[in-house]
C-alpha cells in the first residue's frame, strides 16, 4: 500500500512532469494513461522500469513474435506465476532466455513504448499503487526515457508532423517492390518488412507481426519508402495511431496472446485521482 505520509503530487501539466515529480519523491507506483493509445508505466522508487500500450509491441509480444521463447513454455511460466511477480526470474531460471538477453528486450519495449506514447497527448492520467508487470531492469530515470524519445524523434522526422503520420498510415508496396529482382538487393531485416506490408498494416501492425520493436519498423519503412518501394495507402488520414488486435495472415507466425491488457486499479488501493493535462 502507499504509504500514506508520501508527499502529495503537484498538479502536474504533462506526463514527463508527473514522471520528474514521482522521481523526486522515489515513489513506486503505476500510472495509467488514458487516451488512444493510452497506457501504463511503471515505476520503482522513483525509476521507470516498464512500460505498456497497444500502440507497440511490449516484452511478451517481442520474445513471442520473434521465435525468441516458444508458445507452449511461455504459458507454463505464465500459469505458475498469474500476478508477473516473479515471470521474469522465472523464465530465466528455467533456461527459456538468458538474464541478459531478457535485460536488453526488456529495455527496448520500455523505450519503444514510450516513444510511441509520444505521438498523441493524453487525455488523463491515474497514479495508483504499483501493479506486477514483467521486467528485468535497473530503472531509467524520466530525464534520459525523454531524452531518448527526442533522439527517435529526430532521427526519424522529415517535415513536422511526419513522425507521427508514417506511424499511422497504412502502407502497400509499389509496383517497383513487385520485381523478381528487388528482395536480393535488400537486406532480410528490410525483406521482412516488405512482405508485411500489404496497404492494411501500419508501422504499428507490421511491428507486432514481426515481433520487433516499433522505432525499428518505422526506421525500416522510412528506408523502403525513400527507395520508393513502398507508399501510403491512402493519404495519411487524421486519426490516431492504430491500436486494433493483430491478427497474423497465414504466412506470419503462428497468432500469440496479444499485449498484456492495462492495469485496472482494483478496490480497496490507494491512489492519486485522475488528472486531464491542462489546456
Amino acid at each position: 500500500m502507499t504509504d500514506s505520509t508520501e508527499e502529495p503530487l503537484p498538479d502536474s501539466r504533462n506526463v514527463p512532469a508527473l514522471l520528474a515529480a514521482l522521481r523526486t519523491q522515489r515513489r513506486s507506483c503505476t500510472v495509467t494513461v488514458t487516451g488512444t493509445p493510452g497506457g501504463s508505466i511503471h515505476l520503482r522508487d522513483g525509476l521507470v522500469v516498464a512500460m505498456q500500450t497497444p500502440g507497440a509491441p511490449g516484452v511478451e509480444g517481442l520474445l513471442l513474435r520473434s521465435g525468441r521463447i516458444d508458445e507452449q513454455a511461455w504459458s507454463a511460466v505464465r500459469a505458475s506465476d498469474t500476478t508477473h511477480e516473479r515471470l521474469a526470474a522465472g523464465l530465466v531460471e528455467q533456461g527459456l532466455v538468458g538474464a541478459g538477453e531478457l535485460e536488453t528486450v526488456s529495455l527496448a519495449a520500455l523505450f519503444d513504448a514510450a516513444f510511441a506514447l509520444s505521438f498523441a497527448v493524453p487525455d488523463g492520467w491515474e497514479v495508483t499503487d504499483p501493479v506486477p508487470t514483467l521486467y528485468r531492469n535497473a530503472g531509467v530515470a524520466p530525464e534520459r526515457l525523454l531524452s531518448e524519445v527526442s533522439r527517435r524523434l529526430n532521427a526519424l522526422a522529415g517535415e513536422p508532423g511526419s513522425v507521427a503520420a508514417l506511424a499511422r498510415t497504412r502502407m502497400r508496396p509499389t509496383s517497383a517492390a513487385q520485381l523478381p529482382e528487388t528482395p536480393g538487393t535488400l537486406p532480410a531485416r528490410h525483406r521482412a518488412v516488405l512482405t508485411a506490408t500489404d496497404g492494411r498494416r501500419t508501422a504499428r501492425d507490421i511491428a507486432f507481426t514481426l515481433g520487433r520493436g516499433l522505432f525499428a519498423v518505422m526506421l525500416d519503412l522510412r528506408h523502403l519508402v525513400d527507395r520508393g518501394l513502398v507508399e501510403p495507402d491512402a493519404p495519411a488520414p487524421d486519426r490516431r495511431p492504430s491500436t486494433a488486435p493483430r491478427v497474423a495472415s497465414p504466412a506470419a507466425t503462428p497468432a500469440t496472446p496479444g499485449p498484456v491488457p492495462l492495469p485496472r486499479r482494483l478496490p480497496g488501493r490507494n491512489s492519486v485521482p485522475a488528472h486531464r493535462p491542462h489546456d
